[in-house]
């Protein structure tokens, strides 16, 4: 949604350019420099010390600005909390921080995977069956 959410905090800031520089130039140099391993993942992993899950919106405009909510769910339910002013543009941070965590984890996950498939199917053979006899079978009786 475009109306209330990080993308529209991220354009209304002041610091935004800087932001979303910093991040595309992280990105590029991540992928261009590293092949992706499982390790290269985990450590990508384990350089996010702060996350926070949710989504953060813009409740109203007030007379000083907009007045900002975090919502996520927790245990099956919508929870929403009110996020000061001040401290929108942190949990912006967090919480762009989660979904690259997310983002991570999912290629992680499909990369072992596929690791796994590979070498299953690598130290797998094909079974062979036995020749068939030209004699025909018989039947066991059900007596």
């Amino acid at each position: 949604m475009l109306r209330g959410g990080v993308r529209i905090f991220l354009a209304n800031s002041p610091n935004a350019a800087f932001f979303l520089a910093c991040v595309s130039t992280y990105i590029d140099t991540t992928a261009m420099n590293q092949s992706i391993t499982p390790q290269t993942l985990l450590q990508q992993i384990a350089q996010i010390t702060r996350l926070e899950p949710g989504k953060l919106c813009v409740i109203r405009q007030g007379p000083d600005g907009p007045y900002y909510k975090l919502q996520c769910r927790q245990n099956g339910q919508n929870l929403t909390r009110y996020v000061p002013r001040d401290q929108a543009p942190l949990v912006a941070a967090h919480t762009a921080n989660y979904e690259r965590f997310q983002s991570l984890v999912g290629a992680y996950v499909a990369l072992v995977a596929n690791q796994t498939r590979a070498e299953r199917e690598a130290g797998f053979k094909k079974k062979t069956s036995l020749p068939r006899s030209s004699w025909p079978k018989k039947r066991k009786s059900k007596n």
